[in-house]
């Protein structure tokens, strides 16, 4: 188990490596690179277009609405990512083939219950301090004929605790999507993805056709 000592050991070696690497990067940049300046590549350009005008003027107001919708959505996605790695690892427990109790690992002399060093590594990913073999109740052992065998009650408990898991954490970021959805369907509705936001031309009175003069005779 990592020690605080080793943990910022390792902190520390992580920084000086990666200031270590940029640095090196940088000086061997600055030697190797040829340096050819020239007018045309020190005049101010913008997107590879000629500038027109000052540059102290007004950005319109779609760039900044396009900018934060973009990282609003991207952060949002950003969850998936840890999300997946819980479904996975829940979904490897599920497997007929995953090692659950020590026996299936070939460690025949320890307890029949006993986790195996697959399960409990999976479990301590989890965030279980002390994993302990999931107990199974009489009644669903007795429905699937297991109930004198404390290997298959161990293996049958993981496996379904580890595939409510899965479908917990299915549903959660079901939630999460259909949040995400319905947020990207408002600001779709508002126009907010349209780059030149339609207007809504003001209501005209109808003007009619022909018109009758009634003049009044004295």
């Amino acid at each position: 188990m990592a020690t605080p000592t080793s943990i910022v050991a390792y902190l520390a070696l992580f920084v000086l490596v990666g200031a270590a690497f940029l640095f090196a990067n940088l000086v061997i940049g600055y030697l190797l690179r040829p340096s050819k300046p020239s007018t045309e590549k020190l005049e101010i350009y913008e997107c590879g277009e000629p500038t027109i005008g000052s540059g102290f003027v007004q950005f319109d107001l779609r760039f900044y609405v396009v900018a934060l919708l973009f990282i609003i959505f991207e952060v949002e996605v950003a969850f998936f990512f840890p999300w997946a790695t819980v479904f996975g690892k829940a979904t490897e427990l599920t497997a007929t083939s995953a090692p659950i109790v020590a026996a299936d690992e070939g460690d025949y002399d320890a307890p029949a219950n006993q986790l195996s060093r697959f399960t409990h590594h999976k479990l301590r990913e989890f965030g279980v301090t002390s994993p302990t073999s999931p107990n199974l109740s009489d009644a669903r052992a007795a429905e699937l004929g297991i109930s004198s065998n404390p290997r298959q009650r161990t293996t049958v408990a993981t496996r379904e605790m580890a595939r409510d898991l899965a479908w917990m954490s299915l549903a959660d970021i079901g939630v999460f999507f259909a949040v995400l959805l319905v947020g990207f369907a408002y600001v779709w509705k508002r126009g907010d993805l349209d780059w030149v936001r339609a207007t809504t031309q003001p209501k005209t009175s109808a003007i009619p056709a022909e018109t009758t003069v009634v003049r009044r005779t004295a």
